[in-house]
């Protein structure tokens, strides 16, 4: 199965909010919430697409001619590619009635363990979706990250001792999801975290811990103030605000405060292996994709997966090779015009 035809087999697939456009770049359903969408107008989601494809790389082939090595380390792990899935949770509200949550993630999590990466999964109001995340995680030996709503204090430890059973290389909490609508004024709540709440949040999590929805050095720095051994650069698929600047144009002063100190990840509107490359250019470890591989695995299952994999790794290996880079760490920011 290509990557073309796992999108048209997901266009009956999935909806009706989601339309699987050639591109996703949050046109068509930049204010639907439930959707794919966001609240508000939906610029933010649109804005984090389109700074991408405003970057422009350097192209330069005088350099040795050899093999590019696209694979990488991180949280104690090797991965073909610095790629990995977002967590996307709530699958029938916002994508139609093919999977739930749980069938979601038993499609995605040993699809992009066997693919070389690995997943992050989401969660919900239902118990029963960090337990089949933990379930799915579990089986494929800890190749994946939990990832925790900023629930209330007793929500989060059980979750987090959920989640620490099935072993894995790191544990995650999008801290922006404090701002999703359908998240306000439910039971069990959730909302905003204090750098010293943070830090109980980490020690119950035993884990390393991954903080997303990083969007200001000051976050940044507070995020490792609190102990976070990564950071997630997200401003959760630009859902959550209006008016707020792209994931790309906040990610260079970010890694200039705290490179080094922690992991940098960054997610947005990255859709291609150009993409993977520019965000890694702009000095982040690796990156998370998350509509397209809802798309996949609702047009393809786990060969869909294994297509846009295979398709990224391709595109990435293309733009190392004509820039000059022939490994992850070859990769810097002037290979990328204007810097």
């Amino acid at each position: 199965m290509t990557y073309q035809e796992a999108l048209e087999n997901a266009r009956g697939n999935i909806g009706p909010y989601c339309k699987s456009c050639p591109v996703c770049n949050g046109l068509a359903c930049k204010n639907t919430i439930p959707g794919p969408g966001a609240k508000g107008i939906g610029t933010g989601f649109i804005r984090n697409y389109q700074k991408w494809q405003e970057l422009c790389v350097n192209m330069d082939t005088i350099c040795e001619n050899k093999s590019v090595d696209t694979s990488v380390e991180l949280f104690g792990r090797t991965f073909d590619l610095p790629v990995f899935a977002a967590p996307v949770g709530a699958m029938q509200l916002h994508y139609g009635d093919k999977y739930d949550d749980l069938q979601y993630n038993e499609i995605l999590v040993p699809a992009c363990a066997q693919a070389g990466i690995a997943a992050f999964t989401g969660d919900g109001t239902n118990p029963a979706v960090v337990e089949g995340a933990v379930k799915a995680i579990s089986a494929c030996g800890g190749h994946g990250v939990p990832t925790i709503k900023p629930w209330d204090v007793n929500t989060l430890k059980t979750k987090l001792t959920l989640a620490r059973e099935a072993d894995p290389f790191a544990i995650a909490m999008d801290i922006d999801a404090a701002g999703l609508p359908f998240l306000k004024n439910l039971t069990p709540p959730a909302g905003s975290k204090t750098v010293e709440e943070l830090r109980d949040v980490v020690e119950m999590a035993g884990k390393p811990f991954i903080l997303k929805g990083i969007m200001t050095v000051r976050g940044a720095q507070k995020a490792l103030e609190a102990g976070a051994k990564g950071i997630v650069v997200s401003n959760h698929g630009g859902r959550v605000l209006d008016q707020c600047p792209s994931t790309a144009e906040v990610l260079p002063g970010i890694v200039d405060a705290v490179g080094g100190k922690l992991t940098i990840l960054v997610d947005g509107g990255i859709r291609s292996g150009m993409d993977v490359f520019k965000a890694l250019a702009l000095g982040a470890d690796g990156v998370l994709i998350g509509r397209p591989f809802v798309n996949m695995v609702y047009g393809g299952g786990a060969e869909g997966v294994k297509a846009y994999v295979d398709k990224l790794k391709a595109e990435l290996s293309d733009t190392m090779a004509m820039c000059g880079a022939h490994s992850i760490a070859d990769i810097n920011r002037s290979m990328l015009y204007g810097f």
